[in-house]
């Protein structure tokens, strides 16, 4: 607990009036493409005036742009870009793609994007997704992991970066047709202090206004509360149950978490942190040396060892920003994105929302993800009345900010779908939850009633679909069972009870979507969240005419589950859920044939890959997986092969 107010003073490298920052803070990043129509994402450091031109082979398309631009700070503007061609974009088909910058006064601006082109590439390019042939995917990537063990391990390394140099050495039509970032693209709820300390830089650096606080007569720009955070974030009465369940009855604030010291509290803090993590630009002028601010021993030496982290981690980023500039690539939130355990259950949903500081951090979160994630998604959902309402929130902050989040809070159109083959569904199993009838410290269910029968309308008569879950539909049973056995005890926060199969009503609903007649043959699941990969081949018992189905996990780009924990595991599950095992008839997958696929790198009984990477999936022209792979951080690709063994 901090008993003193510390002056927080953040030192420039340099005067601010004589800074000269990159025209591109990052981006372009490539979002959703469509028949006639693609759409971009860039964050300026001014109001420049932003065309994209596109081109085939031969000439330059005729197409008409729309860009919406949010203003955040001084020296910060997001643009919003959608191309309509006259034309139809062809499958199979490179189109490379311009960015021009030009100022007020007309004049050109460099944009220095030739940076980003691959060797031999004259120009940057994306393909249109339309016959998936194969994808990448992944999930959770924190910037500082390995941290407390850097002396005695190789680098991490980045799942994007990874990604990065499968473009370098394939051929662009080789390349895979999607991205899919399946959660976790920041970690909101768990920040390193070198990165805290330079995302407090980089909202001076770019003129952003510290927003007023609900409850708080200082404001973040005064204290940052550097390793404090926990003390400044809000405490509530009413969340005694779910403070106790995981703090022991300490306590504590309304927020799960056990990583709260640096926990992200502002729009600003937010939406710079994506900067940080999606390009080099503004590290450029931020500096990392320890302010003198921290003087507890213990947070200096964190200090000094997640510094060594981010610097790794930041060694990657221009790999980060090439390969989204040519991937289209997909997004959805999970928890960390916004908090841990983010609605997992009627209780924690109580005593966050109830108090106007934590429900603004939540707000803040979400407003975060629309701006630099959700719009791209699927860009029809929000008109030129949302980004008008986004930047009166913004630029007058205190009752518009908090109306304008009470309006995202209330948002039921996170989750989409783009007409690919196979059509591609993202579940939202964070907004929409199937809360319990029975008790509110149970685990609310991922999806309620009506989004699954949603998503059934949604996939029906389709004879393949490849459906991104962030959380797996099928996980380890041995840990689906810890987490069982905690809820029933009420104390789900203690292991993050979050699967499908944690609530009877959505556990119910789930198998029924694969048992209906008009369920898709072939069905892909990518999934992440848990830390580590795994695949499974499933069938319905019994049935004649079964669907296939898959599930794909990888998880995550730059984080790992307690390796000695996940080998216990891993082997305590196979020798307790073997196909022979009684345990087998109390789980809710007993209608299933589940088998799991082997690592081709792993030791006999071993089934989970806990490698950090991207996950990389190849499909014939029925939507079945030919390859499931692991592009594994610093080691050879890792393939999944077929078992003859049975669940």
């Amino acid at each position: 607990m901090v008993t003193r107010t510390q002056n927080w003073k953040v030192s420039m490298p340099k005067d601010l009036t004589e800074l000269t920052l990159d025209p591109i803070l990052a981006g372009p990043i490539v979002r959703k493409v469509e028949s006639n129509s693609c759409h971009f994402w860039l964050a300026t450091s001014a109001p420049y005036r932003v065309s994209i031109s596109i081109n085939d082979s031969k000439d330059t398309l005729t197409s008409e742009q729309h860009t919406h631009t949010i203003k955040i700070g001084e020296r910060l503007f997001l643009n919003f870009i959608t191309l309509t061609t006259e034309c139809d974009l062809k499958a199979d088909t490179t189109y490379g793609y311009h960015v021009s910058l030009s100022d007020k006064n007309g004049h050109d601006v460099p944009t220095e994007l030739d940076n980003l082109l691959y060797s031999n590439h004259d120009t940057l390019s994306f393909k249109r997704p339309v016959q998936i042939s194969s994808l990448l995917h992944g999930s959770c990537r924190k910037a500082h992991y390995g941290y407390k063990n850097m002396e005695n391990r190789p680098q991490v390394g980045d799942g994007l970066a990874q990604a990065d140099e499968l473009l370098k050495q394939t051929a662009p039509n080789d390349w895979p047709d999607l991205l899919i970032l399946s959660g976790d693209q920041i970690y909101a709820d768990d920040v390193a202090g070198p990165m805290l300390h330079a995302i407090r830089q980089a909202i001076e650096l770019l003129g952003i206004d510290e927003e007023s606080l609900p409850d708080r007569k200082d404001t973040l720009g005064e204290n940052a509360y550097l390793y404090h955070r926990e003390a400044l974030l809000p405490q509530s009465e009413l969340a005694d149950d779910v403070r106790s369940q995981f703090f022991k009855g300490k306590r504590k604030p309304v927020f799960t978490t056990d990583t709260a010291h640096n926990h992200l509290i502002s729009l600003a803090e937010v939406v710079c942190m994506y900067l940080l993590v999606w390009s080099p630009s503004l590290w450029k002028h931020i500096s990392l040396e320890m302010p003198d601010t921290i003087e507890n021993e213990e947070h200096k030496t964190r200090y000094q060892l997640e510094k060594r982290s981010i610097e790794e981690f930041n060694s990657q980023l221009h790999k980060v920003q090439r390969v989204l500039a040519h991937l289209p690539t997909a997004m959805m939130f999970d928890d960390h994105d916004v908090t841990d355990d983010w609605n997992l259950t009627a209780a924690w949903e109580v005593a966050a929302y109830e108090h106007p500081l934590s429900k603004r951090i939540i707000g803040n979160a979400l407003l975060g993800y629309f701006l630099c994630q959700g719009w791209g998604n699927n860009p029809d959902a929000f008109d030129e009345s949302v980004f008008q309402a986004a930047q009166e929130a913004i630029a007058q902050q205190g009752k518009n900010q908090d109306d304008y989040i009470d309006e995202l809070l209330q948002f039921e159109q996170w989750h989409y779908e783009w007409p690919t083959t196979p059509k591609l569904v993202v579940l939202d199993t964070r907004t929409r939850r199937w809360r319990s009838e029975q008790d509110i410290n149970r685990p609310s269910g991922l999806m309620d009633w009506e989004a699954l029968t949603d998503l059934q309308q949604d996939i029906k008569n389709l004879d393949s679909v490849i459906m991104v879950s962030p959380a797996p539909v099928f996980g380890v049973k041995l840990i689906e069972s810890i987490q069982r056995i905690f809820a029933w005890i009420g104390k789900p926060l203690m292991v993050d009870a979050e699967n499908w199969m944690a609530h009877p009503g959505s556990a119910y609903a789930l198998m029924n979507l694969f048992t209906h007649a008009k369920t898709p043959n072939n069905f892909v699941i990518l999934s992440g969240d848990v830390h580590y990969s795994f695949a499974y081949d499933i069938k319905l018992r019994g049935q004649k005419s079964s669907p296939n189905i898959w599930q794909i996990t990888s998880s995550g780009q730059r984080n790992e589950f307690p390796h000695s924990l996940l080998e216990w595991f891993d082997r305590l599950n196979r020798w307790l859920y073997a196909p022979w095992s009684p345990l087998n008839v109390f789980t809710k997958r007993r209608a299933l044939r589940i088998t799991p696929r082997k690592p081709d790198n792993a030791d006999k009984g071993e089934r989970l890959l806990n490698h950090s990477g991207m996950g990389l999936v190849k499909l014939n022209q029925e939507g079945q997986p030919t390859e499931i792979s692991q592009l594994c951080n610093h080691a050879n690709k890792v393939t999944f092969q077929k078992s003859s063994r049975q669940h």
